[in-house]
């Protein structure tokens, strides 16, 4: 037996360990938006190679949380007022296509379970900043699956890098974004199947979340 394709598996495990690590790093705020983030450091840091920290970097840049400032140092990304309001006013239009397509799915009922799940997943309370993010971020990602379309679901991920990033700016706004009582409407608004009311739920909470957390931009 050839021991080759044990050594590539190992390096592609190594990079899926280095970006796992990074990208905890960042979400954990243990690495603020603007921080330089340095290949020779987080080598040393993580035991790897500066090689395999260049690949988890790259595929942190495709995910939005990092990007590329003078001269190609690479930094934690941060987004100024307006693109965090550009943020969810894109959000709102795609959530808002999940709960109407929820709604006329002869699944809605089964997704209202579902969703009430996520919910109790959220807190009103409580310190655990990276399990809140995580845990608002994992009911909205849901309600997107929800909706059975493919694409939605793809173009909503590719945003989920910068909207880390935003709430992060804004760790002292967060809070009252995230919680239940927050939600629970969207969900109130499919079970009774009434779309126009979900929609508008969506748009107004987006726009709320979008004002806090610019704000917090403009102030980080």
């Amino acid at each position: 037996m050839s021991v080759e394709p044990l050594a590539s598996l190992d390096r592609s495990t190594l990079r899926e360990r280095a970006l796992e690590s990074v990208r905890a790093a960042i979400i954990s705020g243990q690495y603020r938006p603007g921080d330089h983030l340095g290949e020779v450091e987080l080598a040393s840091s993580l035991g790897v190679s500066r090689g395999t920290v260049r690949e988890a970097l790259r595929h942190l840049q495709q995910e939005g949380l990092v990007t590329a400032g003078n001269r190609g140092m690479l930094r934690v990304n941060s987004l100024t007022p307006g693109e965090v309001r550009e943020l969810f006013q894109v959000r709102a239009a795609l959530e808002g296509l999940a709960v109407r397509e929820i709604i006329a799915s002869p699944r809605r009922e089964a997704a209202v379970g579902v969703l009430r799940t996520a919910l109790e997943q959220l807190t009103d309370e409580g310190e655990d900043f990276p399990a809140r993010i995580q845990a608002d971020l994992a009911f909205h990602l849901q309600l997107c699956r929800l909706a059975g379309n493919s694409m939605l679901v793809e173009a909503w991920q590719r945003l989920e890098g910068r909207m880390r990033v935003a709430i992060l700016n804004g760790a002292a706004w967060q809070v009252p974004m995230m919680a239940r009582d927050r939600h629970a409407p969207i969900v109130d608004a499919i079970e009774q199947a009434d779309a126009a009311a979900a929609v508008q739920i969506v748009e107004e909470h987006m726009a709320s979340a979008a004002e806090h957390f610019a704000q917090a931009s403009q102030s980080a």
